[in-house]
């Protein structure tokens, strides 16, 4: 598959029909309100943080480059969206096609009214009407080109290309409107007050320990660069900046929902990761950011650990942040994190352990010999599977290549195997 040419969508979705399936069944729609699925989607590629590091499992990606990416991350969030809120499970391929043929005319719809500046003629040149896959293929590669691409900058990609989650909430609401005149009107505002709070979260943020350091500074310039705003808003924004703005003066609409909270909350935290560390005057701000989203400060710790587990997975991939932060001591704060919900969680853990035969079997030959490394690697799997288990992890996805084995052992509570064990993991 090559995302560069045309019927790259056709193909994106005959390979992928099945995992996208797989987010209409009866057991996943009732596990955990839509929002906090479509989260669990979205945060792990990077998406949320205008990244495009994320795992995606296609022949041949590996030759893809940035925009390559990030337009295949972009159908899918947006196809994971339209079906995430569907309110029947999806039971024949025949009503699956039918969603996709859906949801792919509301894509089109929804950037040909919000977005006019990516308008594209529903004919060809030969007056012929194109079909519902042509015209949103064209329009998902308007997209990504009205994108910029900073590979190995983190905070230019962050600050460029964030923008495409918002377009994936503010679909989320679209596709459940009756597109009128009116209802485009009412998204087209929402769409630039959303961006405007961006600005607005960040100013607020760098403000936090009342100094705005140069890498502070320069997001702004990058934030300003990606957007469309008008020249007054620019001007307001620069304003904004070099004044700081109180966290109840951000005015974000009262009734945001739970992803949108999350995403300013999480822009807000890498905002204060931009300068190296995170002080405890800033730390108080996410607190107080906290109560003004009507957020606990476990939110914030589930944050933390999203945040933390996205880099730790795709260190080698994110070259910039590399100078800005310490692998060392970013994942120490992780495993330190981790490790106090299991030892909140250590009752499940146990029993978890218990109702898995093959896990207590690889215990007891551990207390006398050695494991192979199929060995190892099998029970890394198997104690991940169980932490997943665990209600953080239901929304939080886990870093599976950070998560080796000997940091598992540091992680579980070093009583939870009670005869012990040897696995020589190092």
């Amino acid at each position: 598959m090559k995302p560069r040419e045309k019927g790259w969508l056709k193909e994106y979705l005959e390979f992928r029909k099945e995992l996208l399936k797989d987010l209409t069944t009866e057991t996943k729609r009732k596990a955990s309100h839509p929002e906090y699925s479509l989260y669990r989607v979205i945060q792990p590629t990077g998406l949320m943080y205008g990244q495009v590091v994320g795992d995606i499992n296609i022949p041949e990606s590996e030759h893809w480059n940035e925009r390559d990416r990030m337009k295949i991350l972009l159908a899918e969030s947006l196809l994971s969206s339209s079906l995430l809120f569907q309110e029947k499970p999806i039971k024949t391929p025949e009503e699956l096609s039918g969603i996709f043929l859906k949801t792919l005319e509301s894509i089109s719809n929804f950037y040909n009214n919000i977005f006019p500046e990516l308008s594209i003629p529903t004919k060809t040149l030969f007056g012929r009407k194109k079909t519902v896959m042509e015209l949103a293929e064209r329009i998902l590669d308007k997209r990504i080109e009205h994108t910029n691409a900073f590979e190995g900058n983190f905070w230019a990609s962050f600050f460029h290309n964030t923008l495409l989650f918002l377009d994936v909430f503010i679909f989320g609401q679209w596709i459940h409107t009756n597109a009128d005149k009116v209802v485009a009107d009412f998204f087209r505002y929402e769409r630039e007050e959303l961006r405007f709070s961006v600005v607005k979260v960040i100013a607020s943020a760098a403000h936090a320990n009342k100094e705005i350091a140069y890498e502070e500074k320069k997001l702004l310039e990058y934030f300003l660069q990606s957007t469309d705003l008008s020249h007054e808003r620019k001007r307001q924004a620069i304003q904004i900046f070099e004044d700081g703005i109180a966290v109840e003066d951000i005015n974000l609409p009262s009734e945001n929902s739970w992803i949108l909270k999350k995403f300013f909350l999480e822009v807000a935290i890498l905002t204060l990761w931009a300068d190296k560390k995170v002080e405890q005057s800033e730390l108080d701000y996410l607190k107080s950011f906290c109560h003004y989203l009507n957020f606990s400060e476990e939110d914030l710790e589930n944050s933390m650990i999203a945040i933390e587990g996205f880099v730790l997975e795709h260190w080698s991939q994110l070259e910039h942040l590399q100078n800005k932060q310490d692998y060392h001591e970013v994942s120490e704060q992780f495993i330190k994190r981790i490790a106090k919900i299991a030892e909140r969680n250590k009752g499940r853990l146990v029993k978890e352990i218990h109702e898995h035969e093959d896990v207590m079997n690889l215990l007891r030959k551990a207390r006398s010999n050695e494991l192979t490394l199929d060995e190892k690697e099998k029970m890394r799997q198997e104690l991940i599977q169980m932490l997943k288990t665990l209600p953080t992890f239901v929304i939080i996805a886990l870093p599976q290549k950070f998560l080796t084995l000997p940091i598992l052992l540091k992680i579980l509570p070093r009583n939870l195997f009670a005869e012990g064990v040897n696995t020589d993991a190092s």
